[in-house]
């Protein structure tokens, strides 16, 4: 009798029981193994914010890596620290949640057209805020204090371009629906302003 429970071990696992809650005063419901959980309808729009946004992110990381070799201003770098570990932990986010939708991590080129805010007589690839090329060689070419200001004046210009589009998601019939890119632009928006009013207060001390 003893054995019989080490003989149940060695056997196959036990079949997960998945449960359904039931709506109130409904029963739950036993499901059968085979269950798979379906994710919500998602809309064009949030897989274009997607892949546009971690292009966006993209660029900010860029943009951080060149503090510590252009600039010793602490502030400065702390700062850019965190911009560069949030936006790199929001890439790899979209990047899953668009891989597990069996979605292109980048946005398709034809589309580049349709994102607003975009100036097409410079960049073909330009979203709202992104800085052109020619700022960016601007900010790669200086150093100190002329570097704090281009990086702090460059970055707020960038974080009101996310601003702008988490407002287009959020416009768009039908988007935004889903809740983890709900909860994820939501906290974008949040994020961005908090560092864009952290940022204007740096400016205004530093020049």
């Amino acid at each position: 009798m003893l054995s019989l429970p080490v003989i149940a071990q060695e056997g196959d696992p036990p079949t997960p029981v998945i449960v359904q809650p039931g709506a109130p005063g409904q029963p739950t419901r036993i499901l059968p193994p085979t269950t798979r959980a379906t994710l919500p309808p998602r809309s064009p729009k949030d897989v274009e914010f997607m892949q546009g946004m971690i292009m966006h992110h993209a660029q900010a990381v860029e943009m951080t890596a060149l503090i510590e070799s252009h600039t010793d201003n602490k502030d400065l770098r702390l700062l850019g620290a965190r911009i560069s570990k949030s936006q790199a932990d929001e890439m790899g986010f979209m990047r899953r949640w668009l891989e597990a939708r069996g979605e292109p991590t980048s946005l398709p080129m034809p589309k580049m057209a349709d994102m607003p805010g975009m100036d097409m007589s410079r960049e073909p690839t330009m979203m709202p805020g992104m800085l052109t090329p020619k700022q960016m060689t601007a900010l790669r070419n200086s150093k100190g204090k002329e570097f704090d200001h281009l990086f702090l004046t460059g970055m707020i210009q960038h974080h009101n371009g996310a601003l702008i589009m988490v407002k287009d998601l959020f416009d768009t019939a039908g988007a935004g629906q889903d809740a983890e890119l709900f909860n994820f632009a939501t906290d974008v928006d949040s994020g961005q302003r908090a560092e864009i009013r952290i940022m204007q207060t740096m400016l205004g001390k530093n020049m």
